[in-house]
């Protein structure tokens, strides 16, 4: 999402509670089908398929289920199909949404996914993707990091542009640079969270109604909870006052 408000501390407890569900797991074992079948089966020469492990272990998705997920990937235990798709829409609030999914029926997956716009105040159709930039994200986690020592590997290594955050610091670059940047920061023993590439938007829409933030929350969440649904993103940015009001209900 965009934004480094509390509703990044709400989107990672919604995750750890997609993860109980078996919702997230579904979609981390898809991801890894994908990322093998595209790039192969070997890790280490697959950034995507590395991502997408350490996201499933990170969750405890079981060993044996990734193994699999590699091997239907390759083509091992016969051949898989999965179309990646991504849907144009508006929310409530004016924002843009753009949800990316992975689907073995796409027949399947569209009306349902215009029926929970539909229901939560959005609508298909929408031209919405020029109003995100396509970046590679990394997360660095840990307590008392060297900011200027930070910024001058990042520099050096394909980085963009860095801001701070709770944890740490959120790094940004071209998607062509991901594996370079995210190979420079490990080495140098600095604490990757996350590496991805994701669309970032490029005017953010400021959400000072409560109620209206949560009827996008909704929304966000209807979405989520798609089984096909990888991601969702959106131009909305919910300012900390009003993201803690929401929090507390």
């Amino acid at each position: 999402m965009s934004g480094h408000s509390k509703w990044a501390n709400i989107k990672h407890r919604k995750a750890a509670q997609d993860a109980k569900r078996g919702n997230l797991f579904q979609k981390l074992v898809r991801a890894i089908i994908i990322a093998a079948k595209e790039g192969g089966g070997d890790p280490a020469m697959n950034m995507r398929l590395k991502t997408a492990i350490e996201r499933a272990k990170a969750v405890s998705v079981p060993n044996d289920n990734i193994t699999r997920a590699i091997k239907r990937g390759t083509g091992e235990l016969g051949d898989v199909s999965y179309d990646e798709l991504t849907y144009e829409a508006s929310g409530p609030a004016g924002t843009a949404i753009l949800i990316s999914v992975m689907t073995d029926n796409r027949n399947r997956t569209t009306p349902e996914i215009r029926a929970l716009l539909s229901r939560n105040g959005g609508q298909m159709g929408a031209s919405v993707t020029w109003m995100f930039d396509r970046k590679g994200v990394i997360e660095v986690k840990g307590e008392g990091l060297d900011e200027d020592a930070l910024m001058t590997l990042g520099l050096d290594s394909g980085m963009s542009d860095m801001e701070a955050n709770d944890e740490g610091f959120t790094l940004y670059c071209e998607p062509s640079d991901l594996n370079t940047l995210q190979k420079a920061l490990e080495d140098a023993k600095y604490v990757v969270e996350n590496s991805e590439v994701s669309m970032i938007a490029k005017t953010p829409v400021e959400i000072s109604d409560p109620e209206a933030a949560r009827k996008v929350l909704r929304l966000v969440d209807a979405l989520e909870e798609h089984d096909d649904v990888q991601n969702v993103y959106s131009n909305f940015e919910i300012p900390d006052e009003v993201a803690s009001k929401i929090e507390d209900e």
